[in-house]
């Protein structure tokens, strides 16, 4: 028998009470040792879509399990199996971090004192101080600590980088590396789409509830624009390239030319520079945050 996906959702759905519609027919599937990124700007349905998850509210259509436990009928099953960091985490202001450290493994039941400690001192957690007295960062490692403990299976984590240093960002990432070689699968919100372009598998966007494209970070990339700088030898027109369809001439400097390209449209931006004496082309990617840009443009299109 197949091993069930780390997560799974049929047409799952969340409309409150006004109809605001939050989430709409979702279908995802994360598989075992993918870390599986789930983008969208504030008030896209990601945040919804982990309460759903995690049983914290309930779906008004549709289903979603967890390593084949059903997130609804099984909640307790899933949970148990789940690393959970919210995007709004709260703490006990009047506990210290250790004691809050301490609490969370006793209800826990079962976690790994050694790796704990490890978590703490890669993550230079301030364990003896009240909560009340931290800092929104310091607080953040605390969140860090408490879901990755008891070594889930699934770790499902909301903004979990927010007001982390760029260092400990870093730490993070390779935090998330060393976890999915072990076999454990991440389903991971966010908006900084640096962060995901480092870490993710596979990435999906949501907007407005509804799930807008899901592919690999390399897939998404190759079908994004590309940034094209041509220097040539004495000034060009750069009507010529204006007038290919889907590129844009960002700027003219002299002897070079800054365009925006569709991978599409490489063939002619490259047959358009040959008929000037050129010193040089460079072709970069864009990167991520623009590729989310250019999928949202496309959707408005469309529309």
């Amino acid at each position: 028998m197949t091993a069930a996906p780390a997560i799974e959702t049929a047409a799952l759905s969340k409309t409150y009470a006004g109809g605001v519609r939050a989430l709409a027919d979702l279908d995802l599937r994360v598989e075992r040792g993918e870390v599986f990124a789930f983008l969208g700007p504030n008030g896209a349905g990601k945040s919804t879509t982990i309460r759903l998850l995690l049983d914290l509210i309930r779906p008004t259509a549709g289903r979603a399990w967890i390593l084949g436990y059903d997130c609804r009928t099984d909640s307790v099953e899933t949970r148990r199996r789940v690393g959970y960091m919210p995007g709004d985490l709260r703490l006990f202001d009047r506990l210290t971090g250790r004691e809050q450290l301490d609490s969370l493994a006793r209800l826990r039941g079962s976690v790994d004192s050694a790796w704990r400690r490890t978590l703490s001192e890669r993550f230079a957690v301030v364990l003896d101080r009240p909560i009340r007295e931290l800092s929104r960062g310091n607080r953040q490692k605390l969140g860090i600590v408490q879901a990755f403990m008891h070594r889930p299976p699934v770790l499902v984590l909301d903004e979990p980088t927010s007001g982390l240093d760029p260092l400990l960002q870093g730490e993070f990432r390779t935090l998330l590396h060393e976890t999915v070689a072990g076999g454990a699968s991440v389903f991971l919100s966010s908006h900084s789409l640096d962060e995901v372009q480092h870490v993710a598998d596979r990435v999906a966007i949501i907007r407005s509830g509804r799930l807008t494209d899901v592919d690999s970070v390399e897939r998404l990339r190759g079908r994004s624009l590309r940034h094209v700088t041509v220097t040539f030898s004495q000034p060009a027109d750069p009507h010529a390239f204006a007038s290919l369809e889907g590129v844009r001439v960002v700027g003219v400097e002299g002897v070079v030319v800054r365009l925006s390209a569709p991978v599409a449209a490489m063939d002619a931006v490259v047959k358009a520079a040959a008929r000037h004496r050129l010193v040089d082309l460079v072709s970069a990617p864009a990167d991520l945050e623009e590729i989310f840009l250019e999928l949202y443009r496309e959707e408005d299109d469309r529309a």
